[in-house]
């Protein structure tokens, strides 16, 4: 797989790039993090090795099929690997969801927002998408204050396939003129 035909993308601090085997260390870190077990889940990446797998089955076959797919954020300043944000197509719903996590010295500095408002900007101008998700547990609640922050509204709840937990769903669209 040829990464130089897919898009890198930058903001003021951030550089976000595709998700690629070269991160699996850098992803089984934030895969294990409480915050990620706890809001996320448990994606049972015990090992790099697992990290890897899940990378080139979930991330890269989707970014091959669509082109987009999850991203690793980094900063110009020192290039360090902060956390990630990406679209994704999930399966049992309609649509693409974006989705972000950082590392926990990472938070609160405005970073998540930052990458996350520029892929929806890129979903809407770029990748012709109309509607964005996001699921969130309701005791998420740095994530609900983002998403809100990001324009999007929450409109109820819902499950996520083989998932009873009851999840917030939000969503933005996009105003055609």
């Amino acid at each position: 797989m040829d990464l130089n035909s897919y898009k890198f993308y930058e903001t003021e601090r951030l550089i976000i790039k595709p998700t690629t085997l070269e991160d699996a260390e850098f992803i089984y870190d934030l895969m294990n993090m409480p915050k990620w077990l706890k809001f996320i889940g448990d994606r049972n990446i015990n090992s790099i090795k697992d990290a890897a797998e899940y990378i080139q089955n979930k991330m890269l076959s989707q970014l091959e099929r669509l082109g987009f797919s999850n991203n690793t954020i980094i900063t110009k300043e020192k290039g360090l690997k902060i956390g990630t944000c990406g679209l994704y197509e999930r399966e049992g719903k309609e649509g693409f969801d974006i989705g972000f996590a950082f590392l926990p010295e990472f938070e609160r500095m405005g970073y998540a927002h930052e990458a996350a408002n520029k892929l929806i900007e890129v979903a809407f101008n770029e990748l012709g998408i109309t509607t964005i998700n996001a699921y969130t547990l309701a005791d998420n609640y740095s994530s609900q204050r983002l998403l809100t922050k990001l324009g999007m509204a929450c409109i109820g709840t819902t499950t996520l396939p083989n998932d009873p937990e009851e999840l917030l769903h939000y969503r933005i669209n996009r105003f055609l003129s």
